[in-house]
């Protein structure tokens, strides 16, 4: 499948282009590929292309998602129906003179039916989907293995035999569906319901397939690769559109969700874009300054300790934190400095420390603070 362009550039108007300047770039283009005006054999697909792009862009909250995350991780979070769902096609077109809104333009993309109108699709399924800290900075591709039911391979859904006939149900004639009318005191409820004689299907199957018995689906076991992109947080639910479960009265299958799940690192804690890391260092070296090796995601660097350093100071390294999920750039590092004090000392060690504690004796003195209670 080839890769979407890029919705600006699909409607030629820079990033910091308005919503009057989307509309107006949309107008002039509509106007130009319209189906009505433009016979030419690739305008549907432009068409289709350009009101794809305006519907995402001329809407705040999809435009500001598109620009954070783009085709790839848009396309995961919309499906084609939400992303057209509160577009005004209704005023562009009445403008210029044609009787072409919403529901015309979802007939041209979805081949007939009101917009409105839910398709019937499977059920959706959930996957647990466990990454590493460094997948979910760098990104990864994870194949994972669902169990699902899906169309019987043999007779392609339908629950006939190959190449036996099937008839119309006589109950429903061929709708899958009745009313089923209750009169009580209250008034008439008329509810539409499963046609029982045909089980929905609008058929009468007198050979049923031999591989799935007449029920049309299978269970089947499937391996699908889900890829992460980079920066994902905690809990993001990656949808695959297509990937979830059929049903008998379904035209379509759910979706599937992959739940992410970001394995604890022996290292790091994640802070949003920031990652957290506590170094121990010894007296001496806090009191001097030293230059310690410390990991990052991108391998170990060089940290400088300036001497002086306090017990809990905070050192941030700029840029070493995770790429930031929902915009540009990386979040940061913060080193927590530690002091260690030794449970054991030599004699040497303790002499030396005496020392010491003579030298401070006059120039430093114990520090103490007022409890608030």
């Amino acid at each position: 499948m080839a890769s979407k362009r890029d919705y600006y550039e699909v409607l030629g108007v820079p990033r910091t282009a308005s919503k009057d300047e989307i509309k107006d770039a949309y107008r002039k283009l509509a106007l130009q590929y319209h189906p009505d005006r433009n016979k030419a054999a690739d305008a549907e697909e432009r068409f289709k292309e350009i009101s794809e792009a305006y519907a995402v862009l001329s809407d705040d909250e999809k435009r500001t998602q598109y620009d954070q995350l783009g085709h790839a991780g848009f396309d995961q979070r919309y499906t084609r129906e939400d992303i057209f769902r509160g577009a005004d096609f209704e005023s562009i077109f009445r403008d210029m003179g044609f009787g072409f809104g919403l529901g015309d333009v979802f007939r041209v993309f979805f081949g007939g039916g009101d917009f409105e109108e839910r398709v019937t699709r499977g059920r959706d399924l959930a996957y647990d989907l466990e990454v590493t800290l460094e997948e979910a900075a760098r990104g990864a591709e994870k194949d994972i293995q669902i169990s699902r039911v899906e169309k019987c391979d043999v007779c392609g859904g339908s629950g006939a035999a190959p190449n036996t006939p099937q008839r119309t149900c006589p109950r429903c004639n061929g709708a899958g569906r009745v009313q089923s009318t209750t009169r009580n005191a209250f008034g008439t409820f008329v509810r539409v319901i499963p046609c029982p004689t045909c089980g929905g299907r609008g058929r009468i199957i007198d050979k049923p397939c031999p591989r799935c018995r007449g029920n049309g689906l299978i269970e089947r076991e499937r391996r699908i690769t889900v890829k992460v992109p980079s920066g994902i947080d905690e809990g993001y639910q990656l949808r695959l559109s297509g990937e979830g479960e059929m049903s008998a009265e379904a035209s379509s299958p759910g979706d599937l969700y992959a739940v992410i799940h970001i394995a604890p690192h022996p290292y790091f804690k994640r802070d949003e874009d920031d990652l957290l890391y506590s170094l121990t260092i010894g007296f001496p070296q806090a009191a001097l300054g030293t230059d310690v090796s410390i990991p990052t995601l991108e391998g170990n660097t060089s940290l400088t300790i300036h001497p002086g350093t306090q017990p809990s100071e905070i050192v941030r390294l700029r840029g070493k934190g995770m790429p930031r999920f929902r915009g540009y750039g990386r979040g940061d590092m913060l080193v927590r400095v530690e002091i260690e004090v030794p449970e054991k000392l030599t004699q040497q060690q303790r002499t030396l420390l005496e020392q010491l504690a003579k030298e401070f004796e006059q120039s430093v003195k114990p520090k103490g603070h007022r409890l608030r209670l």
